[in-house]
């Protein structure tokens, strides 16, 4: 059987090796993407900023030289009628869709404290409304409206196979320095594990990556002296390993790696 996949934030880093990772499995992909102009900064590669404007051809032309099929799309998950028109046009270009992943962020670095830099010299920026919205906009509201279009179309067709996998960061227990992000984040985490037990006899498995400081760009000398950085294919297999056959087990779990 022929997999659907929706990958968001599929242009740059983990989403982009992830959609080929599913390709390359064979499984159709649905590209989502938005093109961002972040806020520029000095202690972050200027490649990140780079990727994060760039739109998904690279992506999809890799995908359709190693004879997958691909198609990309742009659209801004804040909007709350972007989940349906993703799942039409996944619908439109290949058919129902029995895989999704929860990948894109509308990451934001903020604090409580009033530093103008964190440890690592990236410029951080006080908890407001506006870095409270563009966080809780995509990773927490966007990633709950796409797994409810997901479970709506499933159950109507009366489908009995599909894999959700989203991707946080930080700990239920707080995420010092980025505290807008770490409590998306762990909304999100509510949200995926309350699928994977009100989904399961419909053959829906849903579980959570939490990738190790990984390298999409953004890590510079002061973090890789600090941590062991995984490279974003190694997370892409995990994710693609979990939207198997193999893994129609392995469900409510989040999986840390290291």
């Amino acid at each position: 059987m022929i997999h659907t996949a929706v990958v968001t934030g599929a242009n740059q880093g983990i989403g982009a090796a992830t959609a080929k990772a599913l390709a390359g499995r064979g499984v159709n992909v649905l590209v989502a993407f938005l093109r961002l102009d972040p806020e520029p900064d000095p202690s972050i590669p200027e490649a990140y900023f780079t990727s994060r404007g760039s739109g998904a051809d690279e992506v999809v032309e890799a995908i359709t030289a190693l004879g997958g099929r691909a198609h990309a799309v742009e659209a801004d998950l804040a909007r709350p009628e972007t989940a349906a028109e993703l799942f039409d046009e996944a619908e439109r270009v290949f058919g129902p869709v029995d895989v999704l992943v929860n990948n894109a962020s509308g990451w934001v670095q903020d604090t409580f404290l009033t530093d103008d830099t964190d440890q690592f010299g990236r410029v951080q920026h006080p908890v407001t409304a506006s870095t409270f919205d563009a966080q809780f906009a995509v990773d927490a509201r966007a990633a709950a409206l796409l797994i409810a279009e997901f479970a709506r179309r499933h159950v109507a067709r009366g489908g009995n196979w599909g894999r959700i996998v989203s991707l946080t960061s930080g700990s239920p227990r707080g995420f010092p320095g980025e505290v807008s992000y770490g409590a998306a984040k762990a909304a999100l985490e509510n949200y995926a594990m309350s699928a994977a037990a009100e989904l399961r006899d419909h053959g829906i498995t849903s579980n959570v990556v939490h990738p190790p400081v990984t390298d999409t760009g953004w890590v510079n000398d002061e973090v890789r002296a600090r941590f062991s950085v995984a490279e974003a294919g190694e997370v892409a297999d995990v994710i693609a390993f979990l939207c198997s056959d193999e893994a129609g087990r392995v469900t409510r779990n989040v999986l840390r790696m290291s």
